[in-house]
C-alpha cells in the first residue's frame, strides 16, 4: 500500500566497538568507537522515518554504499585508522554524490589535529591554551610555556591518551610523558599550558546560526581524590559509569549570566570559524581570571542513549527538552534542510513529532 511505502532511505555509519582484550590492542584503543547498544538506538529512531542501511565504516563501506545508493545517511563514523580518519566516510559520500549528516572531511580533519584547531581559532579571535607540538623528543619546548603542562596525542578523541598523570610539572616529568605518548601511540605529542578554572562544555544544533543548547559544566570536584583536574581517560570512562554513576555533570551549568552569555559567543565563533554543520561539542575552560579558552572542538559528538553515560550532547539535549528520538531526528532535518530536501519535511513531521524550524 502506498502509506506504507518507506519515505527514505537512510544509510546509518557507524564504527562499532571491539573488546580490546581479545583484540589484543591497547586500553583506550576503541574508545571512539560506539557500542552496540547506540547504534541500535540510532538505527530505531531512524526507522519510524525510512529504511535503515547500517554501513560499517570500514574498508568494504565505499561499495556498500555504492551498492544501497542511501537517500541521506546518518554518520557517526570515526573512522578506523589515520591522522584524517574522521573525514573518510564524507569525503566517500561525497563522491558518490550522497547527502549526509555533520560537518565535512576538511572540517573533521582539521578538528581532529589540535594544533591546527588551535591556530584556526587564534587567528579568528578565540583564546587556545598556549602550545607546542613535539614530533620527537629531540623537539625543543617553547621558553614561554610555563608549568604545569597538559601531555595529550595530537589526534585523540573520546580523552584517549589523556591519562590521570597527563600533567606534568617539570622538565624530567615533561619528556618521560612526552616519550611515552609518541611511542604508544604512534604521532606526536601536543603539549598544552594548563588552563586550572572550570571547565564546560557546550553543544550545538542546526546551522546559520546554530542553536546553542544549555551548557553543560564537568564537576571536576566530584572526581576521586587522587584525581588530577583534568577530565581524563579515567573519568571518562572508568571511574564514571553507567553501573555507578559520579555526579560530574551539572546541566544547565550554574553560572553568571555575563559567563553564560560569553560561552555562547565564543561557541558560535568557534562554530562558524571551523565550518561546522548540524551538530558540534566544544569543550571550554575558565582561567583563574575567569577567561574562556577553547580546548576541544568534536563535530562528531557521542550520543550515547542512556542517561548514566554522561554524553554530553544528549545530556544538553534533555536539558533543552527534547528527547532522544528529537535529538537524532533533529539532526536529520538539518541536514536535509542544508540539502534543499525540504520537501520531505511535512511527511516525516507526521512520524516524528518534531518541528523543522
Amino acid at each position: 500500500m502506498e502509506e506504507d511505502r518507506w519515505l527514505l532511505t537512510i544509510g546509518l555509519a557507524y564504527n562499532l566497538k571491539r573488546n580490546n582484550r581479545t583484540s589484543g590492542v591497547r586500553e583506550d584503543y576503541y574508545a571512539e568507537f560506539d557500542d552496540q547498544s547506540t547504534v541500535d538506538a540510532i538505527a530505531s529512531v531512524l526507522s519510524k522515518i525510512g529504511e535503515v542501511v547500517r554501513v560499517e565504516a570500514d574498508e568494504d563501506a565505499y561499495n556498500t554504499f555504492r551498492q544501497a545508493k542511501p537517500d541521506i545517511v546518518f554518520n557517526i563514523a570515526e573512522g578506523l585508522r589515520g591522522e584524517s580518519r574522521e573525514s573518510y566516510v564524507p569525503a566517500l559520500l561525497e563522491m558518490l554524490d550522497i547527502p549526509y549528516t555533520g560537518s565535512g572531511p576538511l572540517t573533521l580533519a582539521i578538528a581532529l589535529n589540535k594544533a591546527v584547531t588551535h591556530t584556526l581559532l587564534s587567528g579568528g579571535g578565540v583564546r587556545t591554551p598556549k602550545h607546542h607540538v613535539f614530533t620527537t623528543l629531540d623537539d625543543l619546548v617553547r621558553p614561554d610555556l610555563k608549568f604545569p603542562l597538559v601531555v595529550k596525542p595530537l589526534h585523540e578523541g573520546s580523552s584517549k591518551g589523556i591519562w590521570n598523570n597527563a600533567l606534568a610539572y617539570s622538565e624530567n616529568e615533561l619528556k618521560e610523558r612526552v616519550a611515552h605518548l609518541i611511542e604508544t601511540y604512534e604521532q606526536p605529542a601536543l603539549v598544552e599550558e594548563y588552563v586550572g578554572g572550570r571547565e564546560f562544555t557546550i553543544a550545538l544544533l542546526g546551522n546559520n546560526p546554530p542553536n546553542v543548547l544549555p551548557i553543560v559544566e564537568v564537576r571536576l570536584d566530584m572526581l576521586p581524590p587522587q584525581a588530577s583536574k583534568l577530565y581524563s581517560y579515567e573519568a571518562k570512562w572508568i571511574w564514571d559509569t553507567c553501573e555507578h554513576p559520579l555526579e560530574i555533570f551539572e546541566c544547565p551549568a550554574l553560572i553568571p549570566d555575563g559567563i553564560c552569555e560569553e560561552l555562547k559567543h565564543i561557541a558560535l565563533q568557534t562554530f562558524k570559524i571551523l565550518g561546522c554543520r548540524d551538530m558540534c561539542r566544544i569543550d571550554v575552560r575558565l582561567d583563574d581570571e575567569g577567561r574562556c579558552y577553547v580546548l576541544d572542538v568534536n563535530p562528531l559528538p557521542g550520543m550515547i542513549p542512556d542517561p548514566r553515560a554522561h554524553s554530553c550532547l544528549p545530556e544538553a539535549a534533555r536539558a533543552a527538552g527534547l528527547t532522544y528520538d528529537e535529538l537524532i531526528t533533529s539532526i536529520l532535518f538539518y541536514a536535509l534542510d542544508r540539502y534543499k530536501m525540504r520537501n520531505l519535511a511535512p511527511e516525516i513531521r507526521a512520524r516524528s513529532s518534531i518541528t523543522m524550524e
